[in-house]
């Protein structure tokens, strides 16, 4: 098992940590959706931040859902991370082409923009699943992201989030952290967090100076003795199947399913998150099922 995400505490309780290494998380869906660099960038970036947000839940099956939809050329964005550190993503544009930013960065807000919402839906296995909404800040996804929590849940939060993309469009490296303040923290503290992360390089400098997610948490919490709560391998996992396929068109009902048996007996159903096919003929679906 290889550990590339971890949470921890301050000594006092009053600072979380958590940080992931998504570099392979991030190579993974830019093979699946074929992205182009900035599209790379967008989706990894909300990939990271899905990981994250996904771990930081109390149960393994605990999901958290994040929809952009900015109104940029990359189109509508999803990330669904788990409790177990697994996540699965898309975006409707994979390739999406723009110039640089005036600093040489890959343009991430211009191709998702910012005149939208940043929605985050919470599936904790009770009846109703929990629902936060906030306007985009800047289609940059950790801006976006911080503004979330800030307005939503009313967590004081730092989200750094990075991809690099290679000129190959392959996947350098990829990461980022999360940093909240828990009711027990002074401002002394606050403070010197402030302080912390200010002289903080970027996630991606580090990463490819070959810090781990360890190293990067000793930067941002020096200072506050952090206990490492848990650690986990970050993988991007899809938990589509058959049975799940069905299950879907199970829920259309029989009348539906019989009218479009009448134009195409098999049809072909494809994840979005992982491409997989799934083949069904409806004729003998119908009499299976109901």
């Amino acid at each position: 098992m290889k550990e590339n995400m971890l949470r921890a505490i301050s000594n006092n309780g009053g600072i979380i940590f958590c940080g992931v290494d998504s570099t392979e998380i991030v190579r993974k869906a830019e093979q699946l959706h074929k992205t182009s660099a900035v599209t790379t960038a967008a989706l990894g970036r909300l990939l990271t931040a899905a990981s994250m947000m996904g771990m930081m839940q109390k149960n393994t099956e605990d999901t958290v859902t994040i929809r952009v939809n900015g109104g940029g050329p990359a189109g509508m964005l999803i990330a669904v991370g788990k409790g177990d550190g697994s996540v699965k993503g898309y975006l409707e544009n994979p390739v999406v082409e723009l110039p640089l930013r005036p600093d040489g960065h890959l343009n991430v807000g211009a191709a998702v923009g910012k005149d939208g919402l940043l929605s985050v839906v919470r599936d904790l296995g009770f009846r109703e699943p929990t629902i936060g909404q906030v306007p985009l800040v800047s289609g940059e996804i950790a801006e976006d992201i911080t503004s979330y929590y800030a307005q939503s849940e009313q967590i004081p939060t730092a989200c750094a989030l990075g991809v690099l993309v290679n000129p190959d469009l392959t996947v350098a490296c990829a990461g980022g952290y999360l940093v909240q303040l828990l009711p027990g923290a002074t401002e002394q503290e606050i403070s010197q967090l402030e302080q912390n992360i200010a002289k903080m390089e970027s996630v991606t400098n580090l990463l490819a100076r070959h810090c781990t997610v360890e190293q990067i948490m000793e930067q941002v919490m020096e200072g506050f003795e952090p206990e490492i709560l848990d650690q986990a391998e970050a993988v991007y996992k899809c938990d589509c199947s058959m049975e799940r396929t069905k299950r879907i068109l199970k829920s259309l009902g029989k009348e539906e399913l019989l009218r479009m048996s009448e134009e195409e007996e098999d049809i072909t159903a494809e994840c979005e998150f992982c491409d997989k096919m799934y083949k069904i003929h409806l004729p003998t679906f119908i009499q299976e099922t109901f």
